[in-house]
């Protein structure tokens, strides 16, 4: 574990893994929680860096080290994560090359996916975008070659460790195997608040919805 100071009043908490990543953060909000970390205001966990950004002259950023140095990162507070069930249709055009891969049917890869328990790693890539962690092994498959030009809104893929939802369209190499139901909450709305509707640490299943092809 290595701690950069950003800024000010910012604290970049460098890892070697998800797991620590996400022990951090739980670690460092239920400190904050009970006080043992004043004025922080933000949380920004990525693939192996937690961000911690505190309010000026609060005296947080100078106890973080302390709050690190005495939490239990093998048993990270387990805190009351908020759950989300996202409704799938599994005809992502992608769907053949992701069994293939994996040596099972496409049946079995609408099982697999649509089963797994999955937790929100980070956020990043495009407002409302979750990397999701927990795919089962034998779907975690790399990046197409060629990435499309656009990828259309509520496409689900996966890529490396990570399955995904894209809350709008845009470019991207995730191989596609599966759609959000026209029934979904989206993803990002502006006008909502919170205007993401996905946030690390919540836990997600997709749900098969119906107009499956698989």
């Amino acid at each position: 574990m290595r701690l950069l100071r950003c800024g000010t009043d910012a604290v970049l908490v460098e890892l070697d893994t998800l797991g620590e990543v996400a022990a951090v953060r739980a670690a460092l909000a239920a400190a904050a929680g009970r006080g043992e970390l004043p004025g922080l205001v933000e949380l920004v966990p990525a693939a192996r860096t937690v961000l911690a950004c505190f309010e000026p002259g609060t005296g947080g950023r100078q106890r973080l080290r302390a709050v690190l140095d005495h939490a239990d990162l093998e048993h990270p507070p387990a805190g009351a994560p908020r759950r989300v069930v996202l409704p799938a249709v599994y005809d992502g055009p992608d769907l053949d090359l992701v069994a293939r891969t994996a040596g099972v049917g496409p049946g079995e890869v609408v099982r697999l996916h649509s089963e797994a328990d999955y937790t929100v790693a980070f956020c990043g890539f495009a407002p409302g975008f979750g990397y999701l962690s927990g795919l089962p092994e034998p779907l975690r498959q790399a990046r197409l070659d060629s990435p499309r030009e656009r990828v259309p809104a509520g496409a689900i893929g996966v890529a490396g460790e990570f399955t995904g939802a894209y809350p709008r369209s845009s470019p991207g190499g995730w191989r596609l195997i599966a759609r959000l139901a026209d029934t979904a909450e989206p993803l990002f709305d502006p006008l909502r608040d919170p205007a993401a509707l996905l946030a690390p640490g919540d836990l997600v299943r997709f749900e098969v919805a119906g107009g499956n092809t698989s």
